[in-house]
């Protein structure tokens, strides 16, 4: 018999936004909770950084800003963001992020993704393996980067080498 959880404090954004450098990237906090059913992650874009455009297919995703500002890039044109903007992220839309000269910190939430499968149907169906793919994952994270050339991971934020998944 499993002993139910109880709701506690995670973290205190006034005190891990302000304690993180404000040149440091990727990601400053993660839901780590054994059995949970969200994923979260608190994460620092720098001066000017980005997130790459890209599709997510599987997942919505909530992003709420924290601090700074910069804009949401997909759909009709660039949205402005700035501490306290909302965003939903619907799946299968096409976004990108980018920083305001004094960066952009952001919280984002969605449904925990499940683990990732090698292959598919469609390498049974063509016969033989799927391509290796190993090259395109994060190695912060274990998840797929969502472009060869990303410089930052799309799930979790942290920095990518960019010499790796050409």
């Amino acid at each position: 018999m499993s002993v139910p959880e109880t709701p506690r404090l995670l973290l205190s954004l006034d005190e891990l936004v302000p304690s993180a450098s404000s040149a440091q990237g990727g990601a400053l906090w993660k839901l780590v909770e054994q059995r949970r059913q969200l994923d979260a992650n608190v994460i620092r874009l720098p001066a000017s950084g980005s997130v790459a455009l890209h599709v997510e297919n599987a997942l919505d995703v909530l992003l709420l800003v924290v601090a700074g500002d910069g804009h949401l890039d997909g759909g009709d044109g660039p949205l402005p963001l700035a501490a306290g903007s909302l965003a939903w992220l619907p799946r299968s839309s096409r976004r990108g992020l980018r920083a305001g000269p004094g960066g952009l910190v952001y919280l984002t939430v969605h449904v925990r993704r499940p683990g990732m499968g090698i292959a598919g149907p469609a390498a049974a169906a063509e016969g033989g393996e799927a391509p290796c793919a190993l090259d395109r994952v994060c190695p912060h994270c274990g998840r797929m980067r969502a472009e060869a050339r990303a410089p930052f991971c799309a799930w979790c934020g942290e920095p990518l080498d960019p010499g790796a998944g050409r």
